[in-house]
């Protein structure tokens, strides 16, 4: 009824948030806590790189994907379950499983060719060079 008076953006922010306290609310209920964003992610700049750090504790290097493309960079991969012999209950269980994707928009283009990537105890370390093409360069100003 009041939706055609909202704007779209307005409407669409409430139904997002609505989403988030229906999610809280159920993890609370259920004693599970869903992370927000997994994995969790660090990213920063200098003039020539773009450098992310992301926590992926429980997953092999091998399990997981990168992918860049354009100014776009995409994690994925699948956190499998302990295994626990039977009779076991949960008392508590925060540690989420099962496949991730996480996407993030980088600052500028990257060249994909020259992407590297390192895993070490459970932080994924992928260093990014900025594109030749997308570099800034200096104009020289000539004098009449």
């Amino acid at each position: 009824m009041y939706r055609r008076y909202l704007r779209p953006s307005l409407w669409r922010e409430m139904e997002r948030l609505q989403r988030d306290m229906n999610q809280l609310v159920g993890g609370l209920s259920s004693r599970e806590v869903t992370p927000a964003s997994f994995p969790a992610m660090n990213v920063w700049t200098g003039d020539d790189t773009a450098v992310i750090t992301a926590e992926v504790p429980g997953v092999l290097a091998d399990e997981i994907d990168i992918s860049v493309v354009g100014e776009t960079l995409t994690l994925s991969g699948e956190r499998k379950p302990e295994e626990h012999e039977g009779g076991v209950r949960y008392h508590r269980r925060e540690r989420g499983c099962g496949r991730f994707s996480r996407s993030i928009e980088l600052p500028f283009r990257v060249d994909a060719e020259k992407v590297e990537a390192a895993y070490d105890k459970g932080i994924l370390r992928i260093t990014l060079p900025r594109a030749e093409a997308d570099k800034p360069r200096k104009i020289a100003v000539r004098a009449s």
